[in-house]
């Protein structure tokens, strides 16, 4: 879209909101987090013309929002500027705001108006141009699982569902449990409000695997940007409803040790050039195609690579237990949720696999180009995987992935499919900063360290 449509779009928007005071522009970073400021309406055409000027590391940042020491953005390159442009279709208002608010996904772009590289959504517009040269379009959704939390006055702890009557704590997973969704009526009132005030395509809501614990589906689009732009946008409402129920709400990988980690989970079909589903059909594996059969190949053959991309923290590898579903080798198969690749029930145009590895703490942009990489990297190589899982088969859990974060990042590191998808110089940046992030929350000293050791050693 043109600077000239894109101020018409904010032309309509004020049009019909007129009372806009303030606009919140918004970027993801290298973590998935929206980084951005609240700028007066007076600057409000600014990112819908030539661009408003942002820090360029916004993108580089670690959790904590600070900028790294090991590479050249940031504080050893002067940090500046670059233009940052609105992305069409994304304005939208801010509801909880105490005052007319509007915010916007931004895009980075360099001062010669091409895309800025460490961008996370042109770090996954390169990783699937491949399948797109390739006459293939993938349509995906994506699944996002999150805990509403409150704190009991000493430790956080999932906000349990109530016994009747009292405020006692309802034991037991009691997984999808009407009641329990009754219990936080309110906040999913809220949520839902929002979703339809930004656009963003929210589906099914239910009560997760563990109290406390809920999941959120995303409708498939056509267009694998746009998906992680609603996934981003759908954890800002998400944590906005909770906020104004006095409840926080945490994508964590894994928040607490006695329940079950969050994922975050992707659908993924692909359409050739005549919008045919070229997952559907037959092969010697069952009612889906040897292209099915081959993308599960390339996601087998990626996944030891990417799991600093699905695992990008110290608590996402705590998500890595037997009993959770989640997966630590690439087994695949119809029907089981125990599995890395499933393939769910569904029809010929909606054949499918779901991708259950990624933690719901991991950035959406990264996990789809990881997956897109690995699919075209199978069905462009023949790739084949390992014999199917068979419908309710017993697994055992067996670990073929690093499951401690350095020993992901030298997988990475080593790693020879990736880098052909991501670029070998963004491969390195993002090595980098995990590996300087890593070391950085290792030199702290938790409580635990005085729990176990002071007195005993």
């Amino acid at each position: 879209m043109t600077s000239v449509d894109l101020k018409k779009e904010l032309d309509a928007y004020l049009s019909a909101h007129p009372e806009t005071r303030f606009m919140e522009p918004l970027i993801a970073d290298m973590n998935g987090i929206l980084r951005g400021k609240r700028v007066g309406i007076d600057d409000l055409g600014k990112a819908f013309k030539g661009g408003v000027n942002m820090c360029a590391a916004t993108t580089i940042l670690d959790t904590l929002g600070n900028t790294f020491e090991s590479i050249s953005y940031g504080i050893n390159d002067g940090d500046p500027d670059a233009h940052a442009v609105a992305v069409a279709g994304s304005l939208a208002p801010v509801p909880w705001a105490t005052l007319p608010t509007a915010q916007v996904l931004l895009e980075m772009v360099n001062l010669d108006g091409t895309p800025y590289e460490n961008d996370p959504r042109n770090v996954l517009r390169r990783a699937m141009q491949p399948l797109y040269d390739m006459g293939l379009k993938p349509v995906l959704a994506t699944e996002l699982e999150f805990y509403l939390v409150e704190h009991d006055g000493t430790r956080f702890r999932p906000r349990m569902p109530r016994i009747p009557g009292s405020d006692l704590p309802q034991p037991g997973m009691q997984y999808s449990v009407m009641e329990d969704l009754y219990e936080v009526d309110d906040f999913l009132t809220d949520l839902v409000a929002i979703c339809e005030t930004q656009n963003i395509p929210a589906g099914a809501a239910l009560a997760e695997f563990s109290p406390g614990q809920y999941e959120v589906n995303l409708h498939h689009v056509d267009d694998p940007v746009l998906a992680c732009d609603h996934a981003v946008l759908l954890k800002r409402a998400v944590k906005a409803a909770a906020r104004k129920n006095g409840l926080a709400a945490t994508f964590m990988a894994k928040p607490f040790a006695d329940t079950a980690g969050s994922g975050l989970h992707i659908h993924v079909s692909v359409l050739d050039e005549n919008d045919n589903n070229i997952f559907a059909g037959e092969s010697k594996d069952g009612s889906f195609s040897d292209q099915l059969r081959h993308a599960i190949g390339g996601l087998s053959a990626a996944m030891v690579e990417s799991t600093a991309i699905f695992a990008p923290n110290a608590n996402s590898y705590r998500r890595h237990s037997p009993g959770n579903f989640v997966a630590a080798s690439p087994n695949w198969g119809p029907n089981h949720r125990g599995v890395a690749f499933r393939i769910p029930l569904s029809g010929s145009r909606d054949k499918r696999l779901e991708h259950r590895v990624a933690g719901a703490d991991s950035n959406p942009y990264f996990v789809v180009a990881a997956v897109l990489a690995g699919i075209h990297h199978g069905i462009s190589t023949k790739c084949e995987p390992r014999p199917m899982t068979a419908e309710r088969s017993k697994l055992d859990y067996t670990v073929e992935i690093p499951v401690r974060w350095p020993h992901a990042l030298d997988a990475f590191d080593a790693g020879e499919i990736l880098p052909h998808y991501f670029g070998k110089d963004y491969c390195e940046l993002y090595s980098n900063c995990r590996r300087e992030e890593e070391s950085n929350f290792n030199a702290e000293i938790p409580t635990k360290d005085f729990d176990w050791f002071l007195r005993a050693v």
